[in-house]
């Protein structure tokens, strides 16, 4: 295989990341990728390489955005608590509070921090969603306003890999009068120079990567032929029903679309620089976007020890976002995935795209990458290799006279 060019730079003593992110083209069959690093606030680490398509046509740039699947959920979050920050959003209102239609089907008194922590039972509504209506954001929130739970809320957790972005979302939206892209920008990306969209500008679509060798909804039931197929009505008719239900709202077969680029789904259709994403995470873990307080209850576990998620317990491997405690809309750096400090906060996505912030170190990281990969925990291989490589650079820069 033709060595990958790799550019951009490492600041003294983080060399061992550029090693390390050539390595994941010798070894680990990258396309194109990009890995950015701020340490206080600076740039350690910004490096970019490969191509922007599967036929090898386009050079990866140093701007180019890629979709980033569920690591769009930390950036989702963050809205929401921008808002509790300000006062305007509390945590423990119900969520009919600012979005009325939503008591409905027992739903009246669900908070909104089970939405944030995957408690809420909604994973996806009772119907499969009509082929091109995940686009439509009023129709998708009502659906899901008349969706009875698919468990008794707040008893149990499940990953809403869809529906998480469309229900803090609307609250956002409730809230503000904006949408969860135009909010994002407006008062996150935009005022920090950080290239992330939730709603990618058609202006801005020639520089965004094709995603290579996703799987389609139907790839996806070959690979796990024990997924009912819907009408399913419950947890009790299947233990998976609610995540084949939830793949009905994947399009999956246009992820490379202008439309699909185009609309806002938070949960997953945010496109990105690694260097936007690390620069907004350098933001949160210099206290420059909430109070203190408001980041420790970010990051404060949502979970009970032990407990199964109920969408994806036995369906995603050990190790895995199925094995993992929430906090307030952020993956908890359990089995290390994000370093070695247990207290960083970030989101992965689909494909192996992850990114956190550590602020007990000043950190900040960002990964992304087209070439589908691993899953949505932080664990694929390439990131574990880049997050090894920045830790260790981190030690050697400190243990230096």
């Amino acid at each position: 295989m033709e060595a990958a060019i790799v550019n951009g730079h490492c600041a003294p003593g983080f060399e061992g990341v550029r090693a390390a992110f050539e390595r994941n083209f010798r070894e680990h069959d990258e396309v194109g990728a990009a890995v950015a690093v701020l340490r206080d606030g600076a740039p350690v680490v910004d490096l970019w390489g490969g191509h922007a398509d599967a036929a090898g046509s386009r050079a990866w740039e140093r701007d180019t955005l890629v979709n980033v699947y569920s690591t769009s959920k930390g950036m989702t979050a963050l809205c929401a608590h921008l808002l509790v920050d300000r006062g305007e959003l509390d945590l423990d209102a119900p969520v009919a509070h600012y979005w009325p239609e939503f008591a409905r089907e027992g739903k009246e008194a669900i908070p909104v921090r089970w939405l944030l922590s995957h408690r809420a039972g909604l994973p996806a509504p009772r119907e499969p969603l009509a082929e091109g209506r995940a686009y439509d954001w009023e129709y998708v929130c009502e659906a899901l306003a008349a969706t009875p739970p698919w468990w008794e809320p707040g008893t149990a957790q499940g990953y809403h890999a869809v529906t998480f972005g469309y229900l803090v979302g609307e609250v956002v939206r409730r809230i503000t009068g904006r949408s969860l892209g135009a909010f994002l920008r407006e008062e996150i990306t935009g005022p920090l120079g950080a290239e992330v969209f939730i709603g990618t500008p058609v202006a801005e679509q020639p520089r965004c990567a094709d995603m290579v060798g996703q799987l389609s909804a139907a790839q996806l039931r070959e690979r796990f032929p024990d997924l009912p197929t819907p009408p399913v009505r419950g947890i009790a008719d299947h233990p998976r029903a609610g995540v084949a239900l939830a793949l009905t709202y994947l399009p999956t077969g246009d992820v490379n679309s202008a439309a699909y680029r185009s609309a806002e789904i938070p949960s997953g259709n945010g496109h990105a620089t690694a260097r936007g994403l690390a620069a907004v995470y350098a933001a949160l873990a210099g206290g420059g976007l909430v109070r203190p307080a408001t980041l420790e209850a970010m990051r404060s576990s949502q979970s009970r020890p032990g407990e199964v998620d109920l969408t994806l317990g036995g369906f995603a491997p050990e190790g895995s976002a199925a094995a993992y405690r929430w906090g307030l809309g952020y993956m908890l750096n359990d089995r290390g995935q994000a370093g070695p400090n247990r207290r960083t906060l970030g989101h992965g996505g689909a494909g192996g795209s992850y990114a956190f912030a550590d602020p007990e170190n000043g950190l900040a990281y960002a990964y992304v990458m087209n070439r589908f990969g691993g899953g949505t925990s932080g664990e694929d291989p390439r990131s574990r290799a880049l997050v090894a490589a920045v830790y260790e650079a981190l030690a050697g820069v400190r243990g230096r006279p």
